[in-house]
């Protein structure tokens, strides 16, 4: 297989040409294997790396696993968090840290295969901001399978970005990708959507292997379903209206206020023309007058809305500048520095 050719910066200790990020809970008898996995596909891809191995509150010996790998080879770093957070607390927290060329994200369950990361990163090369990977052979039970297959063609339905396994945990990002999306709650399912709403739109996607789990068990129950969905319902609306608010409480205002003041314009010229009743038995001056109420505080949750960013988005600095050409009008010592660890 060909490999990637990368450009070593000189200082590699300091600049790796990747940084590994490995959430892990619980995973103390998977990190030595996973490790060694690291270890040879970067090695052997002549890869200058530094793995960050999170470990997210565990109870079990991960943290003992973490220091012994670190004093073993300086390459591998850990973080602890005091108590569980989550996988997006710890992408989170990793990517903060990262300070490699490229950035990639691998469980620590030894299901993603680390020889699949300089194949991602080949593909990387190729122009695009970041690469995912697709489990299309996923060794998993049917329980977990068939839900993951129905939310992931929901999710691309919604979010218009057709992946097939948004909840792949192997990907790599060009550096400046990770250091743009702001990952919380139980977002690091949908880090593709959140790189693309910040303007890094050329995503791919890569078959990769998967592997049975080797060692304990899953920590992701039938809950991760439903809080995957609302946090789609997050995503969409973050991505799609976060800087137009009156557009979507809007557009739902306006349906509910005129569908509300047709049904009372019926029974008005029902009562003038024909006499007939407008209240008594019917409902439908009830479901009238409720449809205007709702469309109107519609209207009026848009328009504190529009309020509410305003500040924000006559404010240039919330902008973020991929390039520029041309002198600065501000003296240097004004210039915003490069993004740095």
């Amino acid at each position: 297989m060909e490999q990637p050719s990368f450009e070593h910066s000189p200082a590699n200790a300091e600049r790796p040409d990747v940084s590994i990020i490995v959430p892990a809970y619980e995973e103390a008898e998977s990190l030595p294997e996973l490790a060694d996995g690291l270890r040879a596909a970067c090695e052997e891809a002549g890869l200058s790396f530094r793995v960050w191995i999170v470990d997210d509150g565990s109870q079990d010996e991960t943290w003992t696993v973490v220091q012994q790998l670190h004093e073993d080879d300086p390459r591998f770093a850990g973080l602890r968090f005091r108590r569980n957070y989550g996988k997006s607390a710890a992408l989170a927290l990793g990517f903060e840290r990262a300070r490699g060329r490229y950035v990639a994200t691998i469980d620590a369950d030894l299901q993603d295969d680390p020889a699949e990361i300089p194949r991602l990163l080949d593909t990387l090369e190729e122009g695009y901001d970041l690469v995912s990977g697709w489990k299309k052979d996923r060794k998993d039970p049917l329980s977990k399978t068939i839900p993951s297959r129905f939310f992931n063609w929901v999710t691309g339905l919604l979010s218009g970005l057709p992946l097939h396994d948004f909840n792949c945990g192997l990907k790599v990002y060009r550096r400046e990708v990770v250091k743009s999306v702001d990952v919380y709650g139980e977002l690091h399912r949908y880090i593709p959507l959140l790189a693309k709403w910040e303007g890094y739109h050329r995503v791919a996607e890569q078959e990769v292997q998967h592997h049975p789990r080797k060692y304990g068990t899953t920590k992701f129950g039938t809950e991760r379903f439903i809080q995957g969905f609302l946090d789609l319902i997050t995503v969409v609306f973050l991505t799609r209206y976060a800087v137009r608010p009156m557009h979507f409480f809007g557009s739902i205002g306006t349906v509910a206020f005129v569908a509300g003041f047709g049904i009372n314009l019926w029974l008005s010229v029902e009562k003038i023309v024909f006499g007939d009743p407008i209240g008594g038995a019917r409902p439908l001056l009830l479901l009238g007058l409720l449809l205007i109420l709702f469309g109107s505080q519609m209207f009026t949750t848009g328009l504190l809305g529009e309020m509410v960013i305003r500040p924000r988005m006559e404010d240039t600095s919330a902008y973020e500048v991929a390039d520029a050409v041309g002198p600065a009008d501000s003296p240097a010592g004004e210039m915003s520095p490069a993004i740095e660890e």
